[in-house]
């Protein structure tokens, strides 16, 4: 099974092949049920490669491509920022797309990928040949309590600032959706100062939330910075998050924080999040790839 990983500012993934011609996986004989054992095995950080999830780059009937991401805990996910921008430059660059490819003094192009939370166009910008920067449109943020989904009975949304308290910290909650549940909580503290390992798995679980949720901690550093940490749903703390990225920077923006533009450094890098206020979330970072392999599929 012939595999490549790609990071996007610290978010790693494994990406397989599995489009109808092609070899990467012909002969691994794998059941649909067993693409979260596979996830749970490759993604160990010390008996598999390691990463933040792995993404199936399928063939697809509404877009040029179609993405399954399985988290490492075997869960899959509806969507993911980061991981849409390493499969866009995994795809350009393999020319994976009839018709895509670069052509004179171009500098961008663009895909649409196909996703449990609706279509979303990438758009990959080139420099020395390679695909170093990726932009994703992220949908229109949902904040109906059914649409993140949350167990609340609320009579006006967006939800702002619900109170929850865990282990005797007192977090002020934004809820909303970017095709995948988010928590966000605002700090006057630096981000690095928080228990996000102690609170962030019984965020993740709270009865609130029947799909379980991601939860992001932030500070505001100005109209246009935001610092954050993650804790990825299925996954851990992470280096980054782009929907969280995307769901930081529009409850940042519903409170009066910052512009429309911003930058939301993480562990991993920066990610910048444009939001008018009623469209669509775009979200922007650069993306590499880290090696190439083959899994013998033994521990499977």
């Amino acid at each position: 099974m012939k595999f490549s990983k790609l990071q996007a500012t610290g978010n790693d993934f494994i990406l397989l092949e599995t489009l109808t011609d092609s070899h990467s996986i012909s002969s691994a004989g794998l059941a649909e049920g067993n693409w979260s054992e596979l996830a749970r095995a490759m993604c160990h950080r010390r008996f598999g490669i390691g990463a933040d999830g792995l993404i199936l780059v399928e063939d697809s009937i509404s877009a040029d491509l179609k993405m399954r991401l399985f988290n490492p805990d075997g869960s899959e996910a509806e969507v993911s920022g980061n991981g849409l921008r390493c499969i866009a430059k995994y795809a350009i660059e393999k020319e994976l797309i009839e018709g895509l490819s670069w052509a004179g003094d171009q500098t961008s192009l663009s895909l649409t990928v196909e996703t449990m939370a609706g279509i979303r166009t990438a758009r990959g910008y080139t420099a020395a040949d390679e695909v170093c920067l990726v932009e994703v449109d992220m949908g229109v943020p949902q904040f109906q309590p059914e649409q993140i989904p949350v167990n609340l009975k609320v009579d006006i949304t967006p939800i702002l600032s619900y109170p929850l308290v865990i282990n005797t910290n007192h977090l002020s909650l934004s809820l909303l959706s970017m095709g995948n549940p988010h928590a966000v909580t605002f700090s006057f503290s630096p981000v690095s100062d928080f228990p996000l390992a102690e609170i962030g798995p019984k965020v993740e679980r709270h009865p609130m939330f029947p799909q379980r949720t991601n939860f992001a901690v932030a500070r505001v550093l100005g109209t246009r910075n935001v610092e954050a940490r993650v804790w990825e749903r299925g996954v851990g703390e992470t280096l980054a998050c782009g929907s969280a990225a995307c769901a930081i920077a529009v409850a940042a923006q519903l409170l009066n924080y910052v512009s429309e533009q911003v930058d939301i450094t993480v562990p991993g890098g920066i990610l910048t999040v444009s939001w008018d206020g009623v469209g669509e979330v775009l979200l922007s970072g650069p993306v590499e790839e880290v090696f190439t392999g083959e899994w013998s599929g033994e521990k499977v």
